[in-house]
């Protein structure tokens, strides 16, 4: 990935898949604390996290403020898309435009008010080189003298993919799974985050995984690796074992979609796989991107996803406060 994310301590912040030092074991811990989210509840006594949000969210906020009530926090809420002042993040510049805050100020102050921050911004899908950057979380990471957590970033979520490990581990069969990554057609460009950071993370499952898009939607190749890519879905979701279905925009001709119904999930298509889990991280266009009678299955994982959400972040946070005490 060329996104230049900074990081101090990969314990104190959380920004990607490869702050993970052992997936295996977190995955474990996750599973623990699901089963007792309250133990840990004198270890952020006292303790606040802001969530600042630069997009909607409803799964993103509601879990983690969940887990961090779990843990004994204070949350703090903020919606730059409509509480906050518009931020500035160029040195130099002179704020005689729409700008009225700069993020040397705002990193600082939020820093005094809170012992964690967390923040969701997403990609502008207009510059590529811009959006890897990562301006907003680097800006923030340079500034603030707290730990920072990615709750969905330009090109990363490793929220959704810790939360996604756990849930294929939980319904994961004896022998070793076939996980099927899929495109999805789509009403309008998406951003390639989440496709990004599950990718990486099934790399470093014990599994057998698949690629799945059009033509001229490949991943960044520093993601992918050596991951093979059929471009024939049909032929991918064969005996598949877990079927993740996302629309991400193209990463070459950056930004561009296509609308092609031809790869909306189906019952029919289902029926090829071994018996698959169908996966997404919703909120998911129905009869666009899969059919009712696919996500109404028995074999649909997205609200048990959903709620394996709140034992990610709840990880998240408890490392980070057992890192920071």
């Amino acid at each position: 990935m060329d996104t230049q994310l900074k990081k101090e301590n990969s314990m104190q912040n959380y920004f990607s898949i490869q702050d993970i030092d052992a997936l295996d074991r977190w995955v474990d811990e996750a599973i623990a604390l699901k089963k007792a989210p309250l133990q840990h509840k004198a270890l952020g006594m006292d303790k606040t996290v802001g969530l600042l949000f630069f997009n909607p969210s409803l799964r993103t906020r509601l879990s983690t403020q969940k887990a961090a009530l779990n843990l004994g926090m204070n949350v703090i809420v903020m919606n730059f898309t409509g509480e906050g002042w518009s931020l500035e993040y160029g040195d130099g510049t002179v704020m005689d435009q729409g700008t009225s805050e700069h993020v040397k100020e705002a990193a600082q102050v939020v820093s005094q008010y809170c012992d964690v921050l967390a923040i969701r911004a997403f990609a502008t899908l207009e510059n590529r080189e811009e959006d890897y950057q990562e301006q907003v979380l680097n800006s923030f990471m340079q500034y603030a003298s707290i730990p920072i957590i990615n709750m969905e970033s330009a090109t990363g979520h490793p929220l959704q993919a810790l939360t996604d490990a756990i849930t294929i581990v939980e319904h994961t069969p004896i022998h070793k799974p076939k996980i099927v990554l899929s495109w999805a057609p789509h009403p309008k460009a998406l951003p390639q985050a989440v496709a990004n950071s599950f990718a990486e993370m099934v790399q470093r499952m014990d599994a057998d995984f698949v690629i799945t898009h059009p033509v001229g939607f490949e991943l960044a190749s520093q993601i992918t690796n050596q991951v093979p890519i059929e471009y024939n879905q049909e032929k991918a979701l064969q005996d598949a074992d877990f079927v993740y279905v996302k629309n991400w925009s193209a990463y070459t001709d950056y930004g561009q979609t296509l609308q092609d119904a031809s790869w909306r999930i189906t019952a029919e298509k289902m029926a090829l796989t071994n018996g698959g889990k169908f996966m997404h991280c919703l909120p998911v266009r129905r009869n666009v991107v899969v059919d009712d009678s696919v996500i109404e299955s028995e074999n649909s994982l997205v609200i048990q996803q959903a709620n394996n959400r709140t034992y990610a972040a709840q990880l998240v946070l408890k490392k980070i406060l057992e890192a920071t005490q």
